[in-house]
């Protein structure tokens, strides 16, 4: 079962990535182009940064990592 987890944990790091890639590219269209200023494309980095944060929590649970495991 453990190699299973490491598998899962490892797809969930690359969507961590994926979602990590994201949040830049909309903090960047926050900050110049046609959503300058935009509190909504602010809004949309932080959720996909807590989005970002969750999924690393799964990984980690998923290897045993601060769950005492």
């Amino acid at each position: 079962m453990t190699r299973a987890f490491d598998d899962l944990a490892d797809r969930l790091d690359a969507i961590s990535e994926e979602l990590a890639d994201l949040a830049l590219a909309q903090l960047r269209n926050a900050l110049d182009g046609d959503n300058a200023g935009s509190d909504e494309a602010v809004t949309i980095e932080k959720r996909l940064i807590r989005a970002r944060r969750a999924v690393v929590k799964a990984s980690g649970l998923l290897r045993g990592v601060g769950d005492g495991g």
